[in-house]
């Protein structure tokens, strides 16, 4: 089945960050908001450009994820980038493998 979320970034950080269900955003994409229909990808769209207004997000849009029996894969290459990697050292707030 294919469902739809909303992927933007953190307009503080810069951080990937879908729209979760209770309405924040998470970095985390299982607690995303799905949606399996035109109107229904539609409202989370308006949810997130609202939140663009209110300045907590920049540059929102929907990603399509296939629905695995409740494990969601992203379905473009893209995705699984912004998802996935680059590797990040976070305890030295720089890229793995370069040193200070």
């Amino acid at each position: 089945m294919k469902l739809e979320i909303v992927s933007a970034n953190r307009l503080t950080d810069g951080r990937v960050v879908y729209l979760a269900r209770d309405g924040a955003w998470s970095e985390s994409i299982i607690d995303g908001r799905t949606a399996a229909s035109a109107s229904g990808s539609a409202a989370l769209l308006g949810d997130a450009e609202r939140a663009v207004a209110a300045g907590i997000v920049v540059a929102p849009y929907l990603v399509s994820m296939a629905d695995d029996g409740g494990a969601f894969a992203p379905l473009h290459f893209r995705e699984r980038i912004r998802l996935f990697g680059p590797k990040h050292d976070r305890d030295l707030d720089q890229p793995a493998g370069r040193l200070a």
